[in-house]
């Protein structure tokens, strides 16, 4: 496809190229990253057709079989070579299973045994993808690495900053916020600017092998499966006792406190009148997961967490810093104030904050611009906590 028939077939879905950036693109290369999904083949396509020397790269970072006996590395690699042999680009697949051991899984699960609920993705895009995989790509003689993430780099005052995907409802800049603006540099999101519905489209206009496979929602790698039975593999457990929080009342019987996330309703199985019922708090030692009746429930709502472990894509915002944030990925950015609290880090929400979830990660941006984040190390006293005449000094467990 030559430069006129490529402007040609790009405008179709609104993106632009000269033919002074087409000549550019031509002079460099870009592995981009295959994982067998409808995104990724999509990001291959566009990097052919804007005139970059493209190729692809899976990386295999877990060999084990499902439940069902099916291995999903072996079938995303299938789609991978049909999706290149389509596009006609060279491919090639890596193997990263020790490396996403050592760095992401093994730290998953320790989360999980202290009663954490980890964001893999988050470790994996950290660890993995922009650590590991980037070099890889760079030993291979890359100028830049591509992915399918649904992210825009955006140049301000000569640096790279990480700015939201324009479809809002696939947004992928919360799972990023580690990425650092050296790396971000020689990186580029071809699909972030399009609707996912375009990018689905396209799919299915150049008759990509993945333009119907379905959106993978399971952790990072692992790929969907039943979660529970997965992690008991590699994690012994015990029954223990749901407890309502404001009496202490039994409520039924759980089987194992690492199988349960604050703000967490479904699987519960606590009938009877009433509720919904909902997991409020944790007690790692008593193996006692707390519950409450009904969704707005004062214990699930906090203001204030503490967090560490920061990352920030650029240099350090000048604290205190009002900006918005979000505590989890699937919540509308909240207005609040980050602010320094000797070694760690204070962010006050103007709003209480459901669900504030130990370990998870909250994640910072200055309108469309993503800054960064950390892992929330402490969340403040609940409303529930506050309402008490007597209020316990910390949240860790109820």
């Amino acid at each position: 496809m030559d430069f006129n028939q490529s402007q040609k077939a790009l405008a179709k879905y609104g993106l632009e190229l000269t033919e002074q950036q087409y000549q550019i693109n031509q002079t460099k290369t870009v592995i981009c990253g295959m994982s067998g999904g409808v995104d990724s083949s999509v990001s291959g396509l566009l990097l052919k057709m804007m005139g970059y020397n493209t190729i692809g790269l899976f990386m295999r970072n877990w060999d084990e079989s499902d439940e069902n006996g099916t291995c999903a590395a072996e079938e995303d690699y299938k789609d991978v070579i049909k999706v290149c042999e389509k596009i006609d680009i060279p491919y090639y697949s890596v193997d990263f299973t020790k490396e996403y051991w050592d760095k992401v899984f093994a730290s998953f699960l320790e989360e999980y045994k202290q009663g954490h609920t980890p964001n893999p993705d988050i470790l994996c895009n950290k660890e993995i993808k922009f650590n590991v995989f980037f070099k890889k790509a760079k030993e291979l003689g890359a100028d830049y690495l591509a992915t399918g993430h649904y992210c825009q780099k955006e140049i301000v005052d000569g640096k790279s900053c990480l700015r939201k995907g324009l479809d809002r409802g696939k947004d992928q800049t919360y799972f990023l916020y580690t990425i650092q603006e050296q790396v971000l540099d020689d990186v580029l999101f071809p699909v972030g600017a399009l609707p996912k519905k375009v990018v689905r489209e396209i799919a299915t206009d150049f008759e990509l092998a993945t333009s119907a496979k379905k959106d993978s929602t399971g952790i990072c790698f692992i790929g969907e499966r039943n979660f529970k039975n997965f992690l008991q593999n590699y994690i012994k457990s015990q029954a223990g006792d749901f407890v309502r929080l404001e009496d202490n009342v039994r409520m039924g019987a759980h089987s194992g406190y690492c199988f349960y996330t604050i703000g967490q309703r479904k699987g519960l199985g606590i009938g009877g009148p009433g509720g919904p019922w909902f997991v409020a708090g944790k007690d790692v030692e008593s193996n006692t997961v707390y519950v409450v009746e009904g969704e707005e429930h004062p214990a699930l709502f906090s203001q204030t967490l503490w967090f560490d472990e920061q990352s920030w894509v650029g240099e350090e915002p000048e604290l205190p810093l009002r900006c918005k944030a979000k505590a989890r990925y699937r919540q509308a950015d909240q207005d609040c104030v980050v602010s320094k609290d000797g070694d760690q880090y204070k962010v006050e929400f103007d709003q209480p904050q459901r669900a504030i979830a130990l370990r998870q990660s909250v994640v910072f941006y200055n309108d469309e611009i993503c800054l960064g984040g950390g892992i929330i190390s402490k969340v403040g006293e609940t409303l529930y906590q506050k309402s008490l005449s007597s209020t316990p000094a910390s949240t860790s467990h109820r």
